[in-house]
């Protein structure tokens, strides 16, 4: 990859699958993770090989696969390896010992939690509708590109604005997405048994499949058991992680440890009128990719927490507000308390400025997405029993935010005219509208088509990716996900037409998957009618307010559970708001209070000094 990265001979799914490398920690668990699978293939190979079909579970007693798992280095992955001190003010860079009992809940580089079994093809590995002429329910599963191209594709002439959601509402779903989750890509580029190069065939060969390239994601040790479960990089925890990384030693390549002050490091070649602006660099081992498209400028990819901080304007817009603000807090502090050293400096305003990104991401964000008759319950305290982890149904289905992209965003001067730099970028998040989700507006053709095309003729299409992603992680169909959630479950055309209230749309699936049952995962949720005030469906309304209770309840440094900050703590807490980051970090001085909202200038707009 990096060799092709040098010689500009990139494709677009190549480029995908550079901003998703596994790096430090990461790649050795997916390496040990890759090995026991393998293992149970060549296993699985030499079983089908007799008269009878076996998979190696049904022949290996509990002591062999345990003996497997050491052997592959899975068993030394899952070890939580610093004793936890229960009296630290502070988070874990890794989130261990958040749960003191077991440590290893929400930390990184573990795998996802499951709400319904894993449902693979051959009941370990392979996706649903591998085999083409294999049925589910008496149906072939669609190809997922069909499935975009009839249900999702439509022009961007007509894309329609959303009256009541600002683009800023799409980009902090991704910001705070960036915080919760990531599945890197695995690393391998060969199948293993018959050595094809990946890259250049449509067969399907683990990793990837026909024929738009897709690479599976990364597999996680999973406890000695069999069936394939995928990997969680980042922490599951609401904790700025995408700010300060989710393993020790990227967190430290972040700071600025030429003073005792605690900062973040900046930008030494550029500034932003004065303002810093992230740094130049990579974690170590990832590969550089952000002067393909103009090896002239040789601009590098600016260093975040997380890794795909990179990949859009407004993300690395939101980035480096962040790496500010975390600044700011840091500069304050040490001036109303010079006694405070660099390492409680940085680490008292880690821990601000994590509850900042809960107190708006829960009494902001959530409400625009769940609607009012969705509300999470009170909070009342901290339950070392709930699970806190990130479930990969979640991950799925929070993918609904590309229906909320739009095809441009302009980037607006201090009038809100279109300008260019960091201060316009975030402007125009704020004074644009969203793109209204709809059942015949799905996702834009710069999503569907055109996904990183910029280095070659052809670009990818991220719809088709979500769904494949589902297979691809062993997720269920439809109907499970709303049985779960207590929902009806449509049995036939005219049952699903009353759900989706849209007898045509029912139509289209019907034609591609034959039953309700079969339907994918995202497609089925993002093509449900919103609840009143939201922006999802009954189905992804129930999975986030579900997730979303859990990262709170389980989260033992929540802002809001007693004793993490004090009484006044607290009370000053609850006046943070994006707004005030925005004002007290740029130069824009006129904002909108309610910033999630749409807003057209000047209307709504407030001077930054009427912000608390």
């Amino acid at each position: 990859l990096e060799e092709k990265l040098k010689k500009e001979k990139i494709r677009p799914s190549e480029l995908l699958v550079a901003f998703k490398q596994p790096i430090g920690k990461t790649r050795l668990h997916v390496k040990a993770a890759h090995y026991m699978l393998v293992t149970l293939d060549l296993l699985k190979e030499k079983l089908q090989d007799s008269k009878s079909l076996y998979f190696p579970t049904d022949v290996l007693s509990p002591s062999q696969m345990q003996t497997i798992y050491k052997a592959t280095g899975c068993a030394s992955q899952e070890i939580c390896i610093k004793p936890c001190d229960e009296k630290s003010p502070y988070r874990t860079i890794t989130g261990e010992c958040n749960n003191l009992r077991i440590p290893t809940l929400g930390a990184s580089n573990r795998p996802y939690v499951r709400w319904l079994p894993q449902e693979y093809e051959d009941g370990i590995s392979l996706p649903r509708g591998w085999t083409e002429t294999k049925q589910y329910f008496k149906f072939h599963l669609p190809s997922v590109r069909a499935v975009s191209n009839d249900i999702v594709f439509f022009p961007n002439v007509n894309v329609t604005d959303d009256a009541f959601r600002s683009v800023m509402f799409m980009q902090w779903g991704q910001f705070l997405d960036h915080d919760m989750d990531f599945g890197p890509s695995t690393t391998a580029i060969l199948t293993f048994m018959k050595g094809i190069d990946c890259a250049n065939s449509c067969e399907k060969g683990p990793p990837q499949f026909t024929c738009i390239p897709f690479t599976r994601a990364a597999p996680a040790c999973n406890g000695g058991y069999a069936i394939r479960n995928q990997i969680n990089a980042i922490t599951s925890f609401i904790d700025a992680s995408m700010v300060y990384a989710s393993e020790d030693a990227w967190a430290m390549q972040l700071r600025n440890l030429t003073s005792n002050l605690g900062l973040l490091a900046v930008n030494d070649r550029f500034n932003d009128r004065g303002l810093a602006l992230l740094p130049f660099g990579n974690p170590k081992g990832f590969p550089e990719t952000c002067n393909i498209t103009n090896k002239t400028l040789n601009i590098p990819c600016f260093l975040a927490g997380d890794n795909r901080v990179n990949e859009m304007p407004g993300l690395m817009a939101l980035q480096t507000l962040f790496m500010r603000e975390h600044n700011r807090l840091t500069t304050d502090l040490k001036r109303l308390n010079p006694q405070m050293r660099g390492e409680e400096l940085y680490q008292e305003s880690r821990k601000i400025l994590g509850a900042m990104m809960q107190k708006i991401t829960y009494t902001e964000y959530i409400p625009a997405v769940l609607g009012d008759s969705r509300a999470l319950p009170s909070y009342r305290g901290y339950n070392d029993s709930v699970d806190p982890r990130i479930s990969s149904s979640f991950t799925n289905a929070f993918r609904f935010g590309h229906t909320l992209v739009r095809p441009t965003v302009p980037r607006l001067d201090s009038r809100y005219r279109v300008l260019r730099g960091i201060d316009p970028i975030l402007r125009g998040l704020i004074g644009t509208p969203s793109k209204q989700p709809r059942q015949d507006q799905i996702v834009v053709e710069g999503l569907r088509d055109r996904l990183f095309q910029q280095v070659a003729k052809f670009g990818l299409d991220l719809p088709s990716f979500n769904m494949q992603r589902g297979r691809d992680h062993g997720l269920s169909g439809y109907n499970a996900w709303r049985q779960l959630c207590g929902l009806s479950q449509p049995r036939n055309e005219n049952e699903l037409a009353q759900v989706l209230q849209n007898p045509q749309l029912a139509k289209k699936f019907i034609q591609h998957y034959g039953t309700p049952r079969n339907i994918d995962l995202w497609i089925g949720g993002v093509a449900e009618p919103h609840i009143r005030n939201a922006r999802v469906g009954p189905l992804f309304a129930c999975i986030f307010r579900k997730q979303f209770q859990n990262l709170r309840d389980g989260d033992r440094f929540w802002w809001e559970n007693p004793g993490v900050f004090t009484p006044a703590q607290q009370q000053a807490l609850r006046q943070a708001s994006l707004p005030r980051i925005i004002c007290d970090n740029t130069y824009i001085r006129e904002v909108p209070r309610f910033i999630f909202r749409a807003n057209q200038y000047p209307r709504n707009f407030v001077n930054c000094n009427a912000i608390p």
